[in-house]
């Protein structure tokens, strides 16, 4: 007989609340559900805020929520999950950075919620109440959480950096344009 200990249900916890809410976005994005605007609603916002093109970024932003929010969810896969889910929020956290931190004025206090514990949970593991481990860790080796998160984070950087650069010749080119006026 398996006993299962307060850290399994402490992790299983986590991942269905951390992944449930990310999965809950990820549809707004991809379809629409839950009072979202779907691709084409959030692709034009994501157009807005710099992430160009707008259609493919909320696609990709709505993958990685909704897939790696799914996936922590079940515990599989987790280090992948957990890795896409927080490039996911580090995206969403430098949209709402000029904010400050606290949520209620528009900051990124819940996405950087949200990315820490997607990040956690890909280098704690799933847990023994897991898909993960029902299959023998097959898609959670050691070795898979360094490259997850090394690749997100090197994914994120690139996609940031140039939403930042977009965002920074927006500004000088208004500024110009209020000069000339």
């Amino acid at each position: 007989m398996t006993c299962y200990d307060r850290r399994d249900l402490g992790l299983l916890l986590l991942r269905l609340g951390t992944g449930g809410v990310l999965a809950a976005h990820g549809a707004q994005k991809l379809f629409g559900w839950f009072g979202g605007h779907g691709l084409e609603g959030t692709g034009q916002f994501m157009e807005s805020v710099g992430y160009a093109p707008g259609k493919a970024s909320a696609t990709a932003a709505g993958l990685a929520e909704a897939g790696g929010g799914a996936l922590l969810a079940l515990g599989l896969a987790t280090p992948a999950a957990g890795a896409a889910a927080a490039g996911a929020m580090a995206g969403a956290a430098a949209v709402h950075v000029p904010n400050g931190f606290f949520a209620q004025e528009g900051g990124y206090e819940h996405a950087a919620s949200l990315g820490l514990a997607a990040a956690g949970l890909a280098v704690t593991g799933p847990g023994r109440l897991s898909l993960d481990h029902a299959m023998g860790h097959v898609f959670d080796r050691g070795w898979m959480v360094p490259v997850a998160l090394g690749v997100a984070a090197a994914g994120t950087a690139v996609v940031v950096g140039a939403r930042t650069r977009r965002v920074r010749r927006r500004t000088e080119g208004e500024q110009e344009a209020l000069f000339e006026e």
